[in-house]
C-alpha cells in the first residue's frame, strides 16, 4: 500500500496548494494542517480515502471537550476519517490489511527522563501560552497536556500490543516517537520535549510509524532485537518565513 504523506501545512497562514499523487492509495494528514480547520475542505473529494490525526494547533484557542466532537463531525461531513485513539484497518489493492492506530499522543514532558521534568514542563508552558486552548474550562497547561499525553500513551501501548488479522502496522501521532525525530536545530534543549515522546519501547510494535510536529523531514529506520525493524518517517512542511518548507515534498510517499 502506497501513503502519501503530509502535516504541518498551516494553512491558517501558509500558502500550498496540495495536489494527489497518483498510484497513492491512501493520504495521510498527521495534524496541524490548519488551526482554523477551514483548510481542510480542501482534502474533500480527494480521489483516495484520507485519514487525519489531529496536531495541537487543530485545537488552537479551543475548549477541547468540544472541539474534538466538532471536529469529528466537521471531518465527516468532509469525508475524512479523523481517529483518535483508535483503530482502522484498510484493505490494500494486494489483499493486505493493514492495521492504522492513530493519536495526537501529545507529549509527557519525560523525553529526557523523569530528573529533568520540571525544566520541560516549564519550557512546555510557553506552548501551552501559544495554544491558549483550555480542557474542562481550565487552562491546558503543561499539567493537563501531560495528562492527555499519559491517556494516549497508555492506549497506544495497548492498542500496538493487540494482535489480530492484519499483516502489517502503521502508527500516526502527531507528536515524534523519539528523540531521533527532534529537530537538529534545537536538539536536546528543554523545549524538544514538547515535540517528541520517549515512545522507543513501542517502536517494535509497528512496522511503519508516521508522525509531524517537528518542523523538519525525517526517514529513519530502528532495528529491534528480533531482526525487524520499525521505519519512521514525518514529512511537515513547516514555517515558509522561517524556510522550514524549503524543498518541502508535497508528493512524498511511502509504502508499508
Amino acid at each position: 500500500m502506497r501513503l502519501q504523506l503530509l502535516s504541518d501545512l498551516h494553512l491558517e497562514t501558509e500558502h500550498f496548494d496540495p495536489v494527489p499523487v497518483p498510484g497513492a492509495d491512501l493520504l495521510v494528514l498527521a495534524g496541524d494542517i490548519d488551526s482554523t480547520w477551514e483548510g481542510l475542505a480542501r482534502f474533500a473529494g480527494w480521489p483516495v480515502p484520507v485519514i487525519l490525526v489531529a496536531g495541537n494547533h487543530e485545537f488552537d484557542r479551543r475548549e477541547l471537550d468540544t472541539a474534538w466532537p466538532a471536529l469529528r463531525e466537521h471531518c465527516g461531513q468532509l469525508g475524512l476519517r479523523l481517529i483518535e485513539r483508535e483503530r482502522h484497518v484498510v484493505t490494500s489493492p494486494d489483499g493486505r490489511r493493514i492495521r492504522f492506530v492513530g493519536t495526537t499522543r501529545w507529549c509527557d514532558f519525560e523525553l529526557f527522563g523523569p530528573g529533568r521534568r520540571v525544566k520541560t514542563e516549564r519550557a512546555g508552558e510557553f506552548f501551552a501560552r501559544v495554544m491558549r486552548s483550555t480542557q474542562h474550562g481550565e487552562p491546558f497547561d503543561a499539567a493537563a497536556v501531560r495528562r492527555e499525553a499519559l491517556a494516549c500513551r497508555a492506549w497506544l501501548a495497548d492498542e500496538l500490543a493487540c494482535s489480530g488479522d492484519w499483516d502489517a502496522t502503521v502508527a500516526i501521532t502527531h507528536f515524534g516517537p523519539s528523540l531521533r525525530s527532534a529537530d537538529p536545530r534545537y536538539g536536546d534543549q528543554p523545549g524538544t520535549a514538547s515535540f517528541c515522546n520517549a515512545d522507543d519501547d513501542l517502536l517494535p510494535h509497528a512496522d511503519l510509524w508516521i508522525h509531524g510536529h517537528l518542523h523538519c523531514r525525517h526517514d529513519y529506520r530502528v532495528a529491534h532485537p528480533d531482526g525487524r525493524e520499525t521505519r519512521v518517517v514525518c514529512n511537515a512542511r513547516g514555517h515558509g518565513h522561517k524556510n522550514e518548507s524549503d524543498g518541502y515534498d508535497g508528493a512524498r510517499t511511502v509504502d508499508v
